[in-house]
C-alpha cells in the first residue's frame, strides 16, 4: 500500500467526530425529551387531581359497558349491517358472545351476538325455556335491578319477558328482534333512554353446556362520552394540548383541546429531508400513530394499561404532521386510592426535532468540512511527501551505472541534501554512502592498471632470472633431464602472467580510448554492411545473414567504436557456432535509438551468467590448456563500454526457440558537442 493510501485511511480517522457528535446529538434529543416528558407528567397529575377537588362526573371505576354514539340510524331486526362501523370496538360477552351498545337522542340500543353450533330451542313463555339457549338482560337504575328472558324458538320477533317482580318505571316486557343461522344467533333491541338506567346486565346460557345460572347476567355499570365531563375537562387542560379523559378498559369518556404547532414559526417549519434525518438518525422508539386516532371510542396501548394500574407512563410517537412528534402521558385519575380512569395529555412538539436537525445537520457539516479540509491537508503532504521519495529514489537509481560505477554529475547535484527534516537526513546519508562507496569503486576500477605496472618490474626479474638460471644449467650441462619439465612450466606461468598484465592495462587504455573518441554523423547502414562483408570470408562454413534496411540510418556516433564492438561480437559469436552453423546480423531503427542485433546458433546461455556477461575478465569458453594464450574476457566489457559511450545499453538472451543466442547493441547517440 502507497504512502499516500495509508494517510488516507489515517484521514478516514477523522471520520470518528461526526460519529461522536451524532452521539452527543441524539443523547442531547434524548435529555429534552425526558425534560418534556417530565412536565407533561406533571401537567398531567395537577389536571387529574383538579378532576377529582372539582367533583367532576368521573366513572366509578371497575369494569363497565361502554355505550357508543350512533354514527348512522339503527334499524332493530337482528341483523348487524347498522352495527358494522362499530364492531371494531365490540365488547366480549362471557366466552360465547360479544355486546354492542350505541345510543341516539332518543334510544339506547343492545346488540348481541353468540356463537353457539348446537341449538336448543323455546319460547320465552315456554315452562322449559330456562332450559333453553336464552339471554338474560337486567335493567339497573338507582339500585334497583329487573331481569328479563330472552328466548325465541325461530327467527324474528321476540318478547323478552321479566323474571323479577314488577319495578316502578320499568317496562313489563321488552320487544326484541331474534335472528340465527348456523354459526349462532343474535338478539337486538332498544330502551328508551328517558328510563335514565345507570347499569346494565346481559347473560348468556347455552344449552349444550349447562355450566352455570340460567338466570345469572354480568351487571356493569354504562359508560358513555360526557359532555359534562368534557367542558370541565377543557377548563383544566394546558393550552396546545389534547386531553382525554378514559375508562380503566381505556374507553373514551371525555375529550378536550387539540395539539398546536405554535412552537415553530411557520417558516421554520422541518422539510421532508430534515423529518427523514431525524427520524433515521436521531429519533428512537418512534411509535405508530394509528393506535392513537381521535376517532377511536377506545384506546387499548400499553400506557393507558399501566395508567389504568396505577402507574404514569408516557410515550413519543410519531405525529400527524410532517416531520412532528407527540408526546403522549398517561396518569391514573385516583379518588380514595381507587383508580377511576386514567387521564391522557397529548403535545405535539416541532420543536424538539428542529433543534435536534439543527443541532446535527450544522455538527455534521462542520465535521465533513473539518474531514475534507484534514483530507485535503494529508492528501497533499502525503503527495509531497511521495513526491519527495521518488525523487530520492531516482537520484539514487540513476547514481548507479550499469557496471556498478557511480555518475559523478549526479553525487554533485544529489537531491534534497539542503532539507532540515528526516527526508534531509537520509538524503545526506545517502550522499555519502555514494562518496565512500564511488571513492572504493574507482579504487577498484584503477586497480588493474596499478596492479600492471607494478607487476611489471617483478615479472620482468623473474622471467630474467628463469632465462639467467636455463643458461647457466645449460652451459655447464648441469640441467638434470627430470627439472626441464618444471622450468617449462615456470617459464608458461609467467608468461601467462604477463599476458594478464598486459590485458588489465590494456582494459585501462581501451577505456580511456573509448572515453576521448570523437563522433560524427555516418550512415549507419554502411557501416554495419562493410563489417558484414569483412566477417564473411572469416566464417568458413558458418552462413553468415546480413538483415539491413534499405534507407540510410543516420546516427550521431563513433563509427569505429561500433566497427569494434561489432568485431568483439562477430569473435564471440564465430567461437560458439558450430561448423556450418548460421549467424545472422540485423539492424533496425527503434524510436530515435537503432538496434544492431547479431544472432548465432549454438547452446543457450546459462541462467546464472546472464546478468555478468559484459563484466571485465568473465569468460564463457573453455579453460586455456598449459601452453596455450589465456582468454581473458574482456570483449563483451568492451562492446558494453561502447554502448554506454551512445548513452545505450548491451544485453544478450536466448532465442525463443532455443536454437541459439543474440546479443543487441541499442545505441541512442553521442552528445553533440557546443562550439
Amino acid at each position: 500500500m502507497t504512502l499516500r493510501r495509508k494517510l488516507l485511511l489515517v484521514a478516514l480517522c477523522t471520520l470518528a467526530l461526526p460519529v461522536a457528535g451524532w452521539l452527543y446529538v441524539r443523547q442531547m434529543e434524548t435529555l429534552l425529551r425526558e425534560g418534556q416528558a417530565q412536565a407533561l407528567v406533571a401537567s398531567a397529575r395537577a389536571v387529574a387531581r383538579s378532576l377529582v377537588a372539582t367533583h367532576a362526573p368521573l366513572p366509578p371505576g371497575g369494569a363497565g359497558w361502554y355505550v357508543q354514539q350512533a354514527v348512522n340510524p339503527i334499524t332493530v331486526d337482528g341483523y348487524g349491517d347498522d352495527w358494522a362501523p362499530l364492531t371494531p370496538w365490540s365488547q366480549a360477552l362471557d366466552k360465547r358472545g360479544k355486546l354492542l351498545l350505541a345510543e341516539d337522542a332518543d334510544w339506547l340500543y343492545v346488540y348481541v351476538d353468540v356463537r353457539s353450533t348446537h341449538r336448543t330451542r323455546a319460547d320465552a313463555a315456554d315452562a322449559n325455556a330456562l332450559a333453553a339457549d336464552h339471554l338474560i338482560l337486567g335493567l339497573r337504575k338507582d339500585g334497583q335491578l329487573r331481569r328479563y328472558l330472552i328466548a325465541s324458538s325461530a327467527p324474528g320477533p321476540a318478547t323478552a319477558r321479566p323474571l323479577d317482580p314488577a319495578v316502578q318505571h320499568f317496562p313489563e316486557w321488552i320487544a326484541t328482534q331474534w335472528q340465527e343461522d348456523g354459526s349462532g344467533y343474535r338478539v337486538e333491541l332498544r330502551l328508551p333512554r328517558s328510563l335514565g338506567l345507570d347499569g346494565l346486565g346481559v347473560g348468556i346460557y347455552d344449552a349444550s353446556a349447562p355450566d352455570g345460572d340460567p338466570q345469572a347476567a354480568d351487571v356493569r355499570p354504562l359508560l358513555g362520552y360526557s359532555r359534562e365531563l368534557s367542558r370541565e375537562l377543557a377548563q383544566l387542560a394546558p393550552e396546545n394540548v389534547r386531553a382525554r379523559v378514559l375508562a380503566p378498559q381505556g374507553w373514551l369518556l371525555a375529550r378536550s383541546g387539540r395539539m398546536g404547532n405554535t412552537a415553530v414559526p411557520a417558516g421554520e417549519q422541518p422539510g421532508w429531508f430534515a423529518a427523514l434525518v431525524y427520524r433515521s438518525l436521531l429519533a428512537n422508539q418512534l411509535e405508530d400513530a394509528e393506535p392513537w386516532t381521535d376517532d377511536a371510542p377506545r384506546l387499548d396501548v400499553h400506557e393507558v394499561n399501566a395508567a389504568a394500574a396505577g402507574t404514569p407512563a408516557t410515550l413519543w410517537r410519531q405525529g400527524e404532521g410532517r416531520g412532528s412528534v407527540v408526546l403522549a402521558a398517561a396518569v391514573p385519575v385516583e379518588q380514595g386510592g381507587k383508580v377511576q380512569g386514567v387521564l391522557l395529555l397529548e403535545q405535539a412538539s416541532r420543536a424538539v426535532p428542529l433543534l435536534a436537525n439543527r443541532a446535527l445537520l450544522g455538527l455534521l457539516a462542520t465535521s465533513f468540512g473539518v474531514l475534507l479540509v484534514a483530507g485535503a491537508i494529508l492528501l497533499a503532504f502525503a503527495t509531497r511527501l511521495s513526491l519527495r521519495l521518488s525523487r530520492l529514489r531516482d537520484a539514487a537509481e540513476r547514481a548507479q551505472a550499469n557496471d556498478g560505477r557511480l555518475d559523478g554529475q549526479m553525487l554533485a547535484r544529489f537531491p534534497m541534501t539542503d532539507a532540515q527534516d528526516e527526508i534531509g537526513d537520509l538524503a545526506r546519508s545517502f550522499e555519502r554512502l555514494f562518496e565512500v562507496v564511488g571513492g572504493y569503486t574507482d579504487y577498484l576500477r584503477t586497480l588493474a592498471s596499478k596492479l600492471s605496472h607494478e607487476l611489471n618490474t617483478p615479472l620482468a626479474i623473474v622471467k630474467s632470472s628463469l632465462d639467467n638460471l636455463e643458461h647457466a644449467l645449460v652451459d655447464r650441462d648441469a640441467l638434470p633431464p627430470e627439472a626441464a619439465p618444471y622450468l617449462a612450466r615456470a617459464r608458461d606461468g609467467v608468461a601467462r602472467l604477463g599476458t594478464l598484465v598486459r590485458a588489465m592495462s590494456e582494459a585501462s587504455r581501451m577505456e580511456r580510448a573509448i572515453a576521448a573518441a570523437e563522433p560524427e554523423d555516418v550512415d549507419l547502414v554502411e557501416v554495419v554492411r562493410g563489417c558484414a562483408e569483412a566477417y564473411r570470408p572469416l566464417a568458413g562454413t558458418r552462413r553468415l545473414e546480413g538483415l539491413l534496411p534499405d534507407t540510410p540510418l543516420r546516427l550521431h556516433c563513433a563509427p569505429e567504436l561500433i566497427a569494434q564492438a561489432l568485431d568483439k561480437l562477430f569473435d564471440n559469436a564465430l567461437s560458439f557456432t558450430p561448423e556450418g552453423g548460421w549467424m545472422r546480423l540485423s539492424l533496425r531503427a527503434d524510436g530515435d535509438a537503432a538496434e544492431i542485433e547479431l544472432a548465432n546458433q549454438g547452446e543457450p546461455l546459462p541462467a546464472a551468467m546472464q546478468g555478468r556477461l559484459f563484466d571485465s575478465l568473465v569468460s564463457l569458453r573453455d579453460k586455456a590448456k598449459p601452453g596455450d594464450v589465456p582468454h581473458l574476457g574482456l570483449g563483451l566489457y568492451v562492446v558494453r563500454l561502447v554502448a554506454e559511450r551512445h548513452h545505450g545499453v548491451a544485453s544478450a538472451r536466448n532465442l525463443e526457440d532455443g536454437s541459439g543466442v543474440a546479443f543487441t547493441l541499442r545505441l541512442q547517440g553521442m552528445p553533440r558537442q557546443r562550439l
